[in-house]
């Protein structure tokens, strides 16, 4: 058996280091890296559930006005839970992270209600070559987006969601799937400054709007959620010291822009 783990540690470990060797960037003088390019998803790799990875089935992830754009216009029939994710090809253990968002549109046939203005971006994720057809979700932890729905209702944004992973909040494990931020609520189609301060495997921040809203330690791989796994992907328990950096496309039109990221590595 640890013969067994330790050689799906290796094969996850090579993957990663092959997507560091290929991925170009922009850098800007105060060491920032621009992580998107404005004119096409050049550096980036989709995995929709029920596709294999690389295949941006109905153009769900599409770039116009320098904007990156999921869309479901060119879906045949219901949504059927395909939840997809774009992945940055280099994966990072200490970074920051900043982008903005904005909700468009309306929910796609057949979508979860719960998805509904409904969004995050998925981070330590595992490389989606490591995925099956029909795994459902990245094991990752998901800084979630949201917009209000309800005028006067609180849907704050910035909340942390843990598909196949664990935090620890307040010096202890957190026993839900996702967690509360403490952001105002936004509505309507304005655009969101969105970012997340992680370093390796022990603390994380979220902030909204130049506000931190939500902070917690010791992301890890556990829990529930993910369905559709390999085994040898999902050992309970693993600390996420690295991993990519995902888009999440879930039923709901989002528009996506300034996505940045300063390496805090040293």
């Amino acid at each position: 058996m640890k013969l067994k783990l330790s050689l799906a540690i290796f094969s996850f470990a090579c993957l990663i280091l092959i997507a560091c060797g290929v991925q170009k960037t922009t850098n800007t003088e105060d060491g920032w890296i621009n992580l998107f390019n404005g004119n096409n998803l050049e550096g980036w790799t989709t995995k929709i559930h029920h596709y294999e990875t690389g295949d941006n089935h109905g153009d769900t992830f599409r770039v116009e006005d320098g904007i990156i754009k999921v869309r479901y216009d060119k879906y045949e029939g219901d949504f059927n839970d395909r939840f997809g994710h774009l992945y940055y090809d280099t994966p990072y253990s200490h970074f920051h992270l900043s982008m903005e968002y904005r909700f468009v549109g309306e929910l796609h046939q057949g979508a979860p209600s719960y998805t509904l203005k409904n969004s995050g971006v998925m981070y330590h994720s595992q490389d989606p070559r490591t995925m099956l057809k029909e795994q459902n979700w990245p094991i990752s932890v998901e800084m979630q987006f949201l917009a209000g729905i309800t005028e006067g209702e609180d849907r704050p944004t910035g909340n942390m969601c843990s598909p196949g992973t664990e935090i620890d909040f307040q010096g202890e494990q957190y026993a839900g799937h996702c967690l509360n931020s403490t952001s105002d609520t936004y509505y309507g189609d304005q655009w969101v400054k969105a970012e997340l301060i992680v370093h390796g495997d022990s603390l994380v921040k979220h902030l909204i709007n130049g506000k931190m809203v939500l902070e917690y330690t010791k992301p890890r791989v556990g829990g529930e959620v993910v369905d559709g796994f390999d085994p040898k992907f999902k050992v309970d328990g693993t600390p996420l010291t690295q991993g990519m950096i995902a888009l999440q496309s879930e039923g709901q039109p989002i528009d996506f822009r300034n996505i940045k990221l300063k390496n805090l590595k040293k």
